[in-house]
């Protein structure tokens, strides 16, 4: 994808799924997990609406409440170039538009890290159901 480091997020929550389920200390395991970040994005959700007088005054102009960062991960449980199980995993993380340009942007970065969390333990779920 387009968005810097994106990959660092995903990877190192399927680390720490990994690690709670105990299994990525099993060095005798030749089986690997590959994944590859098909399509992340984010915009605005919910704006609202102006707020007009009786003479169409408008007293208050429409402002942005939310956003929505969406990611899409493909993950693939594989042993000796063969590929064991497959799984696509989507989902959706809603943030704040924050204050300022700094403040919208730490509020992406935290969503997009909820998002990769729960993509990363509902994609190693379904991997791991599929053994």
């Amino acid at each position: 994808t387009a968005e810097p480091g994106l990959e660092t997020l995903f990877t190192q929550s399927l680390r720490e799924q990994l690690v709670r389920a105990g299994t990525l200390a099993n060095t005798g395991c030749e089986a690997r997990i590959e994944g590859e970040v098909q399509w992340v994005g984010s915009g605005p959700t919910i704006v609202t609406q102006a707020v007009v007088d009786e003479q169409g005054r408008t007293l208050k102009n429409p402002t942005l409440a939310s956003y929505r960062a969406s990611a899409t991960a493909l993950l693939r449980l594989k042993k000796d170039e063969r590929v064991l199980s497959e799984t696509v995993v989507t989902g959706t993380e809603d943030f704040l538009p924050g204050g300022d340009v700094v403040e919208a942007e730490t509020n992406r970065q935290a969503a997009l890290r909820r998002l990769t969390e729960t993509l990363m333990r509902e994609g190693y779920d379904r991997l791991a159901s599929s053994w």
